[in-house]
């Protein structure tokens, strides 16, 4: 059925809104990044308690998104956004008036906990408003807006420190976060599920997703070509700076052609679904991830004299495939999760964290040692998508995206 003008402008309009939130979300780690070498300069404590700020906010994104999980399967997930933006904004403003650090950790928790709500709800509702093409392309284009918040925010974030102080990253992710809030607030009641099968979903829970095998192949391969990268792009700089006589330009032009090839597949990927279906599209994309990082592997072990642009080359295939996968391999997961897109969203995304988390602290103590325990680990974490691909089932009958 063609949908009239008023309609799509509609779904253009809420779909603005809900990435506005995820991209709220995503800066409250990013944007204040700049400040916290500083902040024993401003308030009492030390760099080593300066550094749990930024631990801080993604453990309790970690708690909030198993626990928005669950309450987006209960609850509409309208009013659930309105009240965890003003409770995301209230906290924001008031990390500013902390007297220490440990205290503005405090903030800190709570503050990431409100945060990881939007990016739960934000595919169930994609999906609610359009047909499964569509939606495919909103979550290529989320994907590609979010992925320039690491690049562009910590320089937002630079900018208002020299202007201003700390504090002023706080200021405005509560100023933008309480006027997302009001918008929801005045915006037309959401698309929902019929009410019998509401109470279906609040029945089941995250264990039916964990024993569901179809999920777990679109979880698992999603979290593991995800994590694989941004395992790689965490211990990039210090292994370019210091293993490899490089400099921080050097990463940077590495991020940027990642970043913009990453943008450019993810919005393009949809007419490889289109012409060959998601599943060979998710088994090329994660191929072409780990086919970089084994490349990047390859190079550690055979040539000595490493230059950092050989990166730029190499990690581009890597992005590339993240690009090519990420769309489809995200919305067949929340298809494999049933009615229980809020659960299914929130493990995909705890996955890929716990994946990154797990990977970079594994690594830590052989950073220093140069490119080949870096390109080891993020080799060892992309094949594991394909691994995860080729155990577990597919859906029985795939969607036609």
């Amino acid at each position: 059925m063609q949908l009239s003008q008023k309609e799509v402008r509609n779904k253009q309009y809420l779909l603005t809104l809900i990435i506005a939130g995820t991209i709220l979300g995503l800066a409250g780690t990013d944007l204040v990044l700049p400040a916290v070498p500083t902040l024993p300069e401003y308030i009492n404590g030390t760099l080593s308690q300066a550094q749990l700020v930024l631990a801080a906010f993604t453990g309790g994104t970690a708690i909030g998104l198993l626990v928005f999980g669950e309450l987006g399967a209960r609850y509409d997930k309208k009013l659930l956004l309105l009240g965890t933006l003003a409770a995301y904004s209230i906290t924001s403003f008031l990390c500013p008036f902390s007297g220490t650090i440990l205290e503005l950790v405090g903030y800190r928790v709570v503050q990431g906990f409100f945060a990881a709500a939007p990016a739960v709800f934000a595919p169930g509702l994609i999906r609610l408003l359009f047909d499964d093409r569509s939606a495919l392309r909103a979550l290529g284009l989320m994907g590609s807006i979010e992925s320039l918040v690491p690049a562009l925010a910590p320089v937002a974030g630079a900018w208002l420190l020299s202007y201003a102080d700390w504090r002023a990253s706080f200021f405005i992710t509560a100023g933008l976060t309480f006027l997302l809030s009001l918008v929801w607030l005045f915006t037309p009641a959401l698309p929902t599920n019929p009410t019998e099968q509401n109470n279906k979903i609040a029945k089941s829970g995250y264990w039916v997703l964990l024993r569901s095998g179809t999920f777990l192949r679109y979880a698992l391969s999603q979290a593991f070509t995800l994590g694989g990268l941004l395992i790689f792009v965490f211990g990039a700089p210090t292994v370019i700076t210091i293993g490899m006589n490089g400099s921080l330009s050097d990463f940077v032009v590495m991020q940027v052609i990642g970043i913009t090839l990453f943008i450019i597949a993810s919005n393009t990927g949809h007419f490889l679904v289109e012409r060959f279906g998601p599943e060979w599209t998710i088994w090329f994309g994660s191929g072409l991830a780990a086919t970089g990082s084994v490349a990047i592997l390859i190079y550690a072990l055979v040539t000595p004299d490493r230059e950092p642009a050989m990166l730029w080359i190499l990690f581009a295939f890597v992005n590339l495939g993240l690009g090519v996968r990420g769309p489809p391999g995200f919305y067949q997961a929340i298809i494999a999760s049933g009615d229980n897109d809020a659960r299914g969203a929130a493990l995909v995304i705890l996955m890929v964290f716990t994946t990154t988390s797990v990977g970079t602290a594994l690594l830590a103590p052989f950073i220093t040692l140069g490119l080949l325990p870096l390109a080891a680990t993020a080799a060892a974490v992309s094949v594991s998508a394909l691994i995860a691909l080729y155990f577990f089932p597919p859906m029985v009958s795939t969607r036609n995206l």
